[in-house]
């Protein structure tokens, strides 16, 4: 595990945290008062935001899944958050268990659960960065001493990319870690989007941004362009819920959660 200097009595229970409200949304335990309180605003604003958590999370599993099933074994995922079972290394290595997963966060509660990201399989490896997505190049000098930068990789950036405002200039860092990684490699992105309802979207980035954390809500258009000069895996750019579901999942009540998500193949 590589730790940037951070540790449990770094995490500051004086403002609410994204994963942690994310957790919350899920259900979890591992939140304080203050991350309920942001939570709650969210969820009086938007009912529905404990169903996009899940089915956000429902994609990641399928789409780690179906890269698993085409071959790729190994995977970096960026913001990956309070470990809720199954994580992304327990899907894929009940797939190939000679996998190799790579997570990197950048909240200190993250790092103090890391220890249940570390439990691969004997064939399998799983390591944990403390990191920022902001820092592109950090994150892969580290994932380079666990993983074949000459094979295949996935990259997993979801529910991400929606908490980096434009002045950090996502597209740069996307393309920096796309770059980096070898032909036949994959993206995974989830994103929500105001599209369908932009007054109640400005209503909730508003509360994250309050609590300290940047937010941003993108358009289908602006969403489609991180997947510039890739290969989209069918059926491209969908709402989560409509993206390769399961039949246990075919809900109504989850067709129209606002999140967009798409994989892509880089030729």
């Amino acid at each position: 595990m590589t730790d940037s200097g951070f540790g449990a009595g770094a995490i500051d229970t004086g403002k609410p945290q994204s994963a942690r409200m994310y957790d919350y949304f899920l259900g979890g335990k591992d939140n304080y008062p203050v991350d309920w309180e942001a939570a709650e605003q969210v969820i009086s604003f938007f009912p529905a935001v404990r169903q996009m958590a899940r089915v956000n999370r429902d994609f990641m599993h399928r789409a780690s899944r179906l890269l698993a099933e085409r071959g790729i074994r190994q995977f970096l995922d960026i913001g990956t958050g309070i470990p809720t079972r199954p994580n992304l290394h327990q899907v894929v290595q009940a797939i190939n268990p000679g996998a190799r997963v790579v997570y990197a966060d950048n909240d200190p509660i993250v790092l103090r659960h890391a220890e249940a990201l570390l439990h691969s399989t004997p064939e399998g490896s799983t390591t944990y960065i403390q990191a920022d997505v902001r820092e592109p190049q950090k994150i892969l000098a580290a994932a380079k001493e666990q993983l074949d930068f000459e094979q295949p990789i996935a990259l997993s950036l979801v529910a991400l990319l929606h908490l980096v405002a434009d002045e950090d200039d996502p597209r740069r860092i996307v393309g920096e870690l796309l770059d980096s990684l070898p032909p036949g490699s994959y993206v995974a992105l989830s994103h929500a989007t105001g599209d369908f309802d932009p007054e109640t979207w400005e209503r909730v980035v508003e509360v994250y941004r309050k609590g300290g954390t940047t937010a941003q809500v993108r358009s289908r258009a602006e969403f489609t362009s991180f997947f510039e000069g890739l290969e989209l895996v069918a059926p491209g750019i969908a709402l989560a819920a409509h993206w390769h579901p399961e039949p246990e999942e075919q809900h109504s009540q989850t067709d129209e959660i606002p999140l967009y998500v798409g994989v892509a193949r880089k030729p």
